[in-house]
């Protein structure tokens, strides 16, 4: 893969397709004062957390259930024209932005849990529900939804971009985690794909093929996904390595030896010191391992007691425990700031994320020459990781306004994307394609496959009205 030579092809393509003003009057008929064509409201529905840019869309529809959705889809689909789903607004790669123009569908206020069924250990909610609120309204169940990416995103939308986070390696990501979905199609069809058993072999699996479909085959208005209980006993710990070579060792051993460790992250030396600085702790400014173990009292103490003897034999010391809810968030809560730390620590930067994962013994190949090419780079940047399932992020500190900064931090990404394609993984593990890696899939999986994605695209959606221009180019 070569490395970009200029900063065009960065840009996404913008082709705005006609909105007729017939249409948005019949939007504004239907909706009413949960219609919206206002510059600061398009804006806002207009952007993610990335670092691309492009015009807002014509107007925002604020849906409140399901027949909303259904009702705003057939009148797109009636005027061609496209429509992308807005949940939190917390992606990375562009899914948001209205490159081919259309209007967006804010399902936010779509935030209700819909039944909990605790012997099944299931539930089903509505898209705008985040992680955090389901999380609230169910702990008195004993149960709790495990997926943590980090934001406090919305499960439509950690739906779609087949999410995951600090706690895939112990419960999987959005993928296993997904059962059954209540879907509106392009024709503004509502269909229904999965049940709540833990299994089925009736006909094609629907609901993996829409789970990670990011909002271009279907807009999801019901979402049932698995609970888990509350494990008797957590328990986390710190650890600081003198190498980062040094703390990924300790977990390909950790994770080769079956340690059910419940979450296990890496922290670079400059995420620490940013991390420091943002969230005022004194952790020492060396490579890290920020680790959970969940399980009865006896397990999570012989886990744990494993790890610090695997660490030991790495040079890994300052082995410093948190047993209580209030130090466990602490320290947890300091890991999630990363991203806004760095940010933060050169004002006025954008963050050129980066989210390649490898399978585990191929960990530190991945990491290792990927660092020193971030160090001869001259630009700031700082690395965290899901690292106990092989995924992690460096995240390239780059002046918006400096062209050649913005070159050199995607010259960088392509050159770890190569490396991790070369190694058998993936150019994302867990942020979706979106428009920023629409290149490294075709890499990653070759054109006979993307063709068939695109076929699979233009059957359940032949106008193209979908979140258009993502994934794929059509």
């Amino acid at each position: 893969m070569n490395a970009p030579t200029d900063a065009t092809h960065l840009l996404p393509t913008v082709q705005l397709r006609p909105v007729p003003q017939a249409f948005l009057d019949a939007l504004a008929a239907r909706f009413g004062e949960r219609f919206s064509a206002s510059q600061a409201v398009r804006e806002q529905h207009g952007r993610d957390e990335g670092s691309l840019q492009a015009p807002p869309p014509s107007a925002v529809v604020f849906a409140e259930s399901t027949q909303d959705v259904a009702d705003a889809v057939k009148l797109a689909s009636q005027y061609d024209v496209p429509v992308i789903p807005y949940g939190a607004g917390s992606s990375l790669e562009g899914h948001l932005l209205a490159i081919q123009g259309g209007i967006s569908i804010d399902v936010s206020r779509m935030n209700r849990i819909l039944s909990i069924d605790a012997d099944d250990l299931t539930v089903t909610v509505q898209p705008g529900i985040t992680r955090k609120q389901l999380n609230d309204a169910i702990k008195d169940t004993g149960l709790f939804f495990p997926i943590d990416p980090g934001a406090d995103a919305s499960i439509g939308g950690m739906s779609s971009t087949r999410a995951s986070g600090t706690n895939a390696v112990r419960y999987g990501t959005m993928r296993e985690n997904v059962l059954a979905l209540e879907v509106v199609t392009a024709s503004g069809e509502v269909i229904r794909t999965g049940t709540r058993a833990k299994k089925s072999a009736a006909g094609y699996d629907l609901t993996r093929l829409l789970v990670g479909s990011e909002g271009t085959l279907g807009i999801f208005t019901e979402i049932t996904v698995r609970l888990y209980p509350l494990p008797e006993a957590v328990s986390a710990a710190i650890c600081s390595f003198p190498s980062i070579e040094a703390a990924v060792r300790t977990v390909i051993q950790t994770i080769q030896l079956g340690v059910p460790i419940a979450r296990v992250e890496l922290i670079d030396a400059n995420s620490v010191r940013m991390v420091n600085a943002h969230s005022k702790l004194t952790l020492r400014e060396e490579p890290m391992l920020l680790m959970e173990f969940h399980g009865s009292p006896a397990g999570v103490k012989e886990q744990a007691e494993t790890v610090q003897e695997l660490a030991s034999e790495w040079g890994g010391q300052s082995f410093e425990w948190a047993t209580t809810p209030e130090e466990r968030t602490r320290l947890w809560t300091a890991r999630h700031n990363a991203y806004f730390a760095a940010v933060q620590s050169r004002p006025g930067c954008r963050a050129i994320s980066t989210d390649t994962c490898v399978p585990i013994s191929r960990l530190a190949d991945a990491l290792l020459d990927s660092v020193k090419e971030a160090d001869d780079s001259g630009i700031p940047y700082f690395l965290v990781g899901h690292v106990g399932d092989g995924n992690f992020h460096f995240g390239y500190l780059i002046d918006p306004d400096i062209p050649e900064e913005r070159v050199k931090a995607e010259a960088l990404n392509h050159q770890l994307v190569a490396r991790t394609i070369a190694l058998g993984g993936t150019c994302t593990g867990e942020h979706g394609i979106g428009i920023h890696k629409m290149g490294f899939l075709l890499e990653e999986t070759g054109a006979g496959a993307v063709d068939m994605m695109r076929t699979i695209k233009q059957a359940l959606d032949p106008k193209n009205i979908l979140n258009p221009g993502k994934i794929f180019a059509m």
